[in-house]
């Protein structure tokens, strides 16, 4: 099975990894390169939520606080209140739904400023997780792009990484630059959360629910088309990096953690076959768990 799974990505012209866990049953598993420490890209916001909500729970971050998200400073990006042109208004915890279900650049950078890069490392290491790291927000992120692209703004450098017929700057793709993690700890991660062993029960909740109303469904979601079938997850997207985790759960209520990684052959910002491998990669180690 694992051949197989390799083979749905060496199809699109993709390198994988994978770790897929049935959550009643731990010792159950597959992997495709499990432990490979790969760049998050948006994934990241998944322990960003995460370990806001550990400090809502001890009462370090009220998450009806109001913050306003001024446009002139604001984050950039494709979704959600990157986009708006005015100053909005909004309480943290809806910031951190606009960042989960949208995946909204401009509200995760402003839950990351809350939070703080120390105190979420240390959160995330009280969690177990000793691969993962957020090392920068996403603003972060395009500013070390244009660095290496040598460009003037996140557009045109985003384009260089889009642009086949470039090379990619040195460096973009590699881990120990950016928040990055393993699909292994990923699926930990998932699994701890959703058992509520990490937050309280209305934080738990809340995680569930926000993972639930993520409006993409092209990876995870397009290997299990069925209303029966939920699916609760965050992707991420950054030049040739094509992701997603989440967890599904089947209609007897089985469910089970699942993390995918890809590095595509290719830039375009639309590869909609290796978002279908993506989900074909998870429904085959779905049933091999069944």
């Amino acid at each position: 099975m694992n051949a197989r799974i390799r083979a749905v990505f060496e199809d699109v012209g993709a390198r994988g990894w994978l770790h897929a866990v049935a959550l009643d049953d731990p010792e159950s598993t597959v992997e495709v390169d499990a432990d490979g420490i790969v760049p998050l890209a948006s994934v990241y916001k998944l322990p960003l939520l995460a370990g806001f909500c550990r400090l809502v729970d001890l009462g370090a971050v009220d998450p009806r606080q109001q913050l306003t998200l001024d446009p002139a400073v604001k984050t950039a990006g494709p979704t959600g209140l990157s986009l708006f042109a005015d100053p909005v208004t909004a309480s943290l915890r809806d910031l951190a739904l606009s960042m989960m279900t949208a995946s909204d650049n401009a509200s995760a950078d402003a839950l990351l400023d809350i939070v703080g890069l120390r105190r979420l490392a240390e959160i995330l290491e009280s969690f177990g997780l000793q691969r993962t790291w957020v090392r920068r927000g996403t603003a972060g992120n395009l500013r070390d792009l244009q660095r290496r692209t040598g460009t003037n703004d996140p557009n045109a450098a985003l384009a260089v990484l889009a642009d086949n017929d470039q090379t990619d700057p040195a460096g973009v793709y590699e881990a120990a630059h950016t928040s990055a993690s393993t699909a292994r700890e990923m699926t930990y991660l998932l699994r701890r959360l959703w058992s509520g062993e990490l937050l309280s029960a209305g934080q738990t909740e809340f995680v569930r629910a926000v993972m639930h109303r993520q409006i993409f469904t092209q990876r995870l979601a397009s290997g299990f088309p069925h209303d029966g079938v939920l699916v609760a997850g965050k992707t991420g997207t950054f030049g040739a990096l094509r992701h997603e985790v989440g967890v599904v759960t089947l209609p007897g209520g089985a469910a089970y953690a699942i993390a995918v990684y890809t590095l595509t052959a290719r830039g375009d910002f639309r590869q909609p076959r290796v978002d279908a491998a993506i989900g074909e990669a998870a429904r085959l180690a779905v049933d091999l768990l069944r």
